[in-house]
């Protein structure tokens, strides 16, 4: 199996981009999007001058608790950036979010409670809402994060739509708010 059939067979369809994205993405001169994988993970991230963005991690069901997750997330923080992810809200159906959610809770990261992504499905077209979990070395407040998801989502997810797509995925100012007030439950409480 190849690194996109493992992202593809293990995420939901709603959060996957389609591998000519990812493909492009990895072409671009500007170097920004990354791929790191072995037999047991696959890592896609995009690494810019402020922020680090996972924009998939998968382990291997078979070493899933021997470390390799938590060795990929340091060899990150060794860069002294924020990291910046988008996760699915937790699924009752699904338990690998509540896992997700633990796993990113035991490496140190927060929810941007604030922030508000309404992200459209690359491939459904569906609205398919996600939060946002960041760790900062700095203690960045929720205002640095969502202006780095903007800059994240024009770069990154955005990127080629119409040629990849044959659409617009959504302004930024459409998907993405920053809501100070909004009242959420901490997803890091599972």
């Amino acid at each position: 199996m190849n690194w996109y059939e493992k992202l593809n067979k293990y995420f939901p369809i709603e959060e996957m981009k389609s591998k000519q994205h990812m493909e492009l993405l990895l072409e671009d001169t500007n170097g920004h999007y990354q791929k790191d994988e072995s037999p047991e993970h696959v890592m896609m991230y995009a690494e810019f001058d402020t922020c680090i963005f996972i924009d998939y991690l998968w382990v291997s069901a078979e070493t899933r608790g021997q470390g390799t997750g938590h060795k990929l997330i340091e060899k990150l923080k060794k860069k002294k950036k924020p990291i910046l992810l988008e996760v699915e809200p937790v699924d009752p159906n699904e338990i690998d979010t509540e896992k997700r959610l633990k796993f990113y809770q035991r490496e140190g990261f927060k929810h941007a409670a604030s922030i508000i992504f309404q992200n459209r499905s690359f491939q459904t077209k569906e609205i398919a809402p996600l939060e946002i979990l960041y760790w900062s070395v700095e203690n960045e407040g929720q205002a640095f994060i969502f202006e780095q998801m903007k800059k994240i989502y024009q770069s990154i997810h955005s990127y080629k739509s119409i040629e990849i797509y044959g659409r617009e995925l959504g302004d930024v100012e459409e998907v993405l708010q920053l809501d100070k007030n909004r009242i959420t439950r901490n997803l890091l409480t599972v």
